[in-house]
């Protein structure tokens, strides 16, 4: 059984574009792959606590030496973590805001990026420094842009600080094996935006067969 794990980032519903391509996309797989169990983790339409100091004492201090405060300050995030560990594949849809990722997809990232959990930290080894512990998964990002040229070589790629940055978080804790699939254009419509939204449903339909 390969478990599948959908990330839903977008604040909006039915009118989010990133949604309805997550949705496309896990139909499709579930067309193609019988074997599979999907579950889903809404953080856009839902508010996930930030990190607190609570929260920092907690994940940094021995399990064995946590108060039941300190269990409590990380019984989210160790939720969050399992449910991570547990899946096969990741896919994260969230669009562009501001160059970053939504509010709710940072609070997530930060749930689960935990120093014992998903990597290890030796500051006494200045080469690896930081060792993965999310090992043999593969990651989808879809995300949606309101403009054009944010993918690599774009002319706006240095002002891409969203699906970039959660490569560089999920190859942290040792997801490396990532692809996004991106829709630009939105503000501007027409044909532009239907031509690159009907692109990633091809490419999502393909990657459906052996994701």
């Amino acid at each position: 059984m390969k478990r599948i794990l959908g990330i839903q980032g977008s604040p909006r519903g039915e009118r989010s574009h990133s949604r309805r391509l997550l949705d496309h996309f896990l139909q499709a797989l579930t067309a193609e792959q019988r074997d599979v169990e999907i579950s889903r983790r809404e953080v856009g339409r839902i508010t996930l606590p930030p990190v607190t100091e609570g929260w920092v004492a907690a994940a940094f201090s021995k399990p064995h030496e946590r108060t039941l405060a300190m269990h409590a300050d990380l019984a989210l995030s160790d939720e969050l973590v399992g449910e991570l560990l547990a899946t096969d594949r990741l896919v994260i849809a969230a669009p562009m805001y501001n160059f970053g990722v939504p509010s709710g997809v940072k609070a997530w990232i930060d749930q689960i990026v935990r120093i014992g959990r998903t990597f290890d930290f030796t500051p006494e080894d200045p080469v690896n420094q930081y060792k993965p512990r999310v090992l043999g998964k593969r990651g989808l990002i879809i995300t949606t842009r309101g403009d054009r040229g944010y993918g690599p070589e774009g002319v706006n790629a240095r002002l891409n600080h969203a699906d970039t940055h959660l490569r560089d978080v999920l190859g942290l804790i040792g997801i490396t094996d990532v692809e996004v699939v991106a829709v630009e254009n939105d503000e501007f419509g027409g044909m532009a935006f239907e031509d690159s939204y009907q692109a990633a449903q091809l490419r999502l339909a393909q990657l459906a067969v052996d994701f």
